[in-house]
């Protein structure tokens, strides 16, 4: 059945073993992060099978789903107050920075005979999660031992994900002080320093990243092989462990621009077109922005040209193609980071699995 996700699980499995054996000569563990993938079991067994002890998802729906699997459990998104029960019983520790959920995700923690891991986010500067009053952070490090449902299990910190600042030798030293900090605070050693995500490897290469910092939460890493601070595929690591096959069901020759009244997209944007010309090979598929994302992915086949997308079609160029393309032919696409996202959301997405 098209559209569907073509997923090499032998390929994932070398990744993570690669990524994994780098981490180590830098005493970094690392959580596997699922959300891509919306935590299937079947995907994130390849991270426990490449050597692997911790799992980290943003939604408590996948960390549900991933409960048979015998690995360490964080929801990698600070708690919902309205979903502290589900975050109690389904998230071994979770990043937090909000007093008032700490508070009533322990007392569901403890109404289940368990103790959950509090991990406190500092934010360093690009102004999504975490405490900016490093004072305050260090205050709520004292109290969360006090909780009978709660432990305080470590420091934690994200980068490049909403203003894409950049993880350097100043904020790692920073995030591994506050963890000395926080120590004394809470008069015992943190288990986990978490120093990021996957735009900390560049620095951790380097040789930036201090003594005290001991984890980080990888997930583009792991699936496509490549850090995100400079986006540069690491060595031995495979880039195709996501190939979005989809059917043409329209081939015809038309010109390269439209003609009429431009107006704007869904957005407010008003499109641009290349003019390639008055007769070229158009084809349209059965795949949309409802399935993937088009401006994070490749054609293997270099001849074609992705156009753009709407909700529900794809429209590409074949013109240049070596293959003689006919309606019902498949075409692939090798997916990046948020096409996998949106394809492992979208139910209209088969998926299936080799090696």
């Amino acid at each position: 059945m098209y559209p569907r996700v073509v997923v090499r699980l032998d390929h994932l499995r070398e990744n993570v073993k690669v990524v994994r054996e780098l981490c180590e000569k830098n005493h970094i563990s690392i959580t596997g992060v699922t959300k891509v993938f919306r935590g299937d079991p079947k995907i994130a067994q390849c991270y426990l099978d490449g050597g692997l002890t911790m799992l980290g998802d943003s939604r408590t729906e996948n960390l549900e789903r991933m409960q048979s699997l015998p690995a360490e459990k964080w929801l990698i998104r600070p708690p919902m107050l309205s979903r502290a029960a589900e975050t109690a019983r389904y998230a071994d520790a979770a990043l937090h920075s909000e007093w008032q959920v700490i508070e009533a995700v322990a007392a569901e923690a403890e109404k289940l005979g368990k103790k959950h891991k509090v991990i406190l986010m500092a934010d360093l500067g690009d102004i999504r999660e975490g405490y900016v009053d490093y004072d305050e952070l260090l205050r709520v490090a004292a109290r969360v031992d006090t909780l009978p449902g709660a432990e305080l299990y470590g420091l934690g910190v994200n980068l490049t994900c909403f203003s894409f600042i950049q993880p350097d030798e100043e904020k790692m030293q920073l995030l591994a002080e506050l963890a000395r900090k926080a120590e004394e605070a809470a008069g015992h050693p943190l288990q986990v320093v978490s120093g990021g995500n996957s735009a900390t490897l560049d620095l951790m290469l380097r040789g930036g990243i201090p003594t005290g910092i001991n984890d980080l939460r990888l997930g583009e890493s792991l699936l496509f092989g490549k850090e995100r601070a400079k986006y540069q595929y690491l060595p031995g690591t495979h880039r195709d462990v996501f190939t979005l096959e989809c059917e043409i069901v329209e081939l015809k020759e038309k010109p390269s621009l439209p003609w009429g009244q431009v107006g704007v997209d869904s957005y407010g944007n008003k499109p641009t077109f290349c003019d390639r010309g008055q007769h070229r090979k158009k084809a349209v598929c059965a795949l949309g922005r409802q399935d993937f994302d088009a401006e994070t992915c490749t054609p293997l086949d270099p001849g074609v040209i992705i156009l753009g997308a709407s909700s529900d079609h794809l429209m590409l160029d074949v013109t240049d193609s070596e293959k003689e393309y006919r309606v019902g032919d498949i075409v692939q696409l090798q997916l990046g980071y948020f096409s996998t996202m949106r394809a492992f959301t979208s139910e209209y997405v088969e998926k299936v699995y080799l090696g």
